[in-house]
């Protein structure tokens, strides 16, 4: 039995064909997708120029399957669903990883994950490790199975959390043959104390929000909640702030007269040596009066203005703070435009100081800058 188009069907038919045809023939007279990609790899397939890659024979990644107008600047989904059902026809599987658009997954034949965060942002751990299970069950279930992910790792918040990932990492034999076992970190609390910005230009304060990302029950997408906003304002000389952090409890392994190893709290004094170096470069300072505690995944984003005008941001998680300090270069902020050079002289760095982990047990045996981990695989 053939099937048979009305009339009306053929029109429907017909005008989606033009348009796709358009889309393309513009797309690629311009230049446009090329432009957008940037210096990624593109495949030249059965006559499509498309933005993707394979990282490995059983993983593949490409930027948003698009569709109608946005098609013209990214992936066609038409000629994605061509290329893969040529290729790995009924063996493949995509992971749409954007939280900001999706498609009906039959385009795909119902093999689509989701796993949302924010576009140019980082997604939790406790994610991580679902999506990567996910995709090695996919992978493992045949030999010919690929996973197709989408968007690609670009930023160096990112980048950050690919080393956290790296870190919850063991293999027991030593030897990368098999899979590993997963150890993420207990959530753990930090108190950031004090955000300075070394040696900045051309500008007298830097707004800033910290936000955290929140759990929400049934739900694996975890929005962002702001924690609080402020102004960095100059460091001057003279300056001296009350609730500058000196003094740490640390604790110290010793011996007692039975020769038992006991452990015991030592005050440590943090002597002031950085004013002279302070005050040969403009820094930005704030001191929180009430330390802010912060848990899990943390992003801070500074602003020109109070509302508006993004410099750059980061994103790091507090299970991962060494020595109660972090510190960035340029190159490790996210987004950094033309206005956010403007205000970074040659030594610029951003400095976030913390408290303890888990101040509020303050006597806890534990270290102090590592919080323990617990294997939840």
């Amino acid at each position: 039995m053939g099937i048979k188009f009305s009339k009306q069907g053929q029109g429907k038919v017909e005008n989606l064909s033009l348009q796709h045809h358009l889309m393309n023939y513009l797309s690629k007279k311009f230049y446009i997708r090329n432009l957008v990609s940037k210096q990624r790899r593109r495949m030249l397939v059965a006559g499509y120029d498309l933005d993707m890659s394979y990282i490995t024979d059983h993983i593949l990644a490409m930027s948003f399957p698009a569709e109608r107008m946005r098609a013209m600047y990214r992936n066609p989904l038409w000629q994605v669903k061509s290329v893969l059902d040529m290729r790995h026809q009924g063996h493949y599987k995509i992971y749409n990883l954007c939280i900001e658009e999706s498609y009906d997954p039959s385009h795909f034949h119902g093999r689509v994950e989701s796993f949302p965060f924010d576009d140019n942002h980082v997604p939790p751990l406790q994610m991580i490790k679902l999506f990567c299970e996910n995709v090695s069950s996919w992978i493992s279930s045949h030999p010919k199975n690929i996973a197709v992910i989408h968007c690609m790792v670009s930023i160096p918040s990112q980048r950050r959390y690919v080393g956290y990932w790296a870190k919850c990492l063991s293999f027991p034999k030593g030897v990368y043959n098999g899979s590993p076992e997963v150890k993420l970190p207990i959530p753990c609390r930090r108190e950031l104390q004090r955000i300075r910005l070394y040696d900045t230009v051309n500008t007298e304060s830097i707004f800033f929000v910290v936000s955290e990302l929140q759990e929400v029950p049934s739900q694996l997408y975890r929005p962002s909640m702001e924690r609080t906003r402020s102004c960095c304002r100059q460091f001057k000389s003279g300056y001296e702030s009350s609730n500058s952090p000196r003094y740490f409890l640390s604790f110290v392994e010793g011996e007692n007269e039975e020769n038992k190893s006991e452990v015991e709290p030592h005050f440590i004094v943090q002597m002031d040596t950085e004013c002279s170096a302070l005050y040969h470069k403009t820094c930005l300072d704030y001191n929180f009066e009430k330390p802010l505690p912060l848990t899990g995944d943390v992003r801070i984003i500074f602003y020109a203005k109070m509302f508006g005008g993004r410099l750059f941001y980061a994103c790091f998680n507090s299970a991962f703070i060494k020595n109660s300090l972090i510190q960035l270069r340029l190159q490790d902020l996210d987004k950094v435009g033309k206005k956010g050079r403007s205000i970074c002289g040659p030594s610029f760095c951003l400095e976030l100081v913390f408290g303890p982990a888990n101040a509020k047990h303050s006597f806890s045996t534990s270290s102090e800058d590592e919080c323990p981990r617990y294997d939840s695989s």
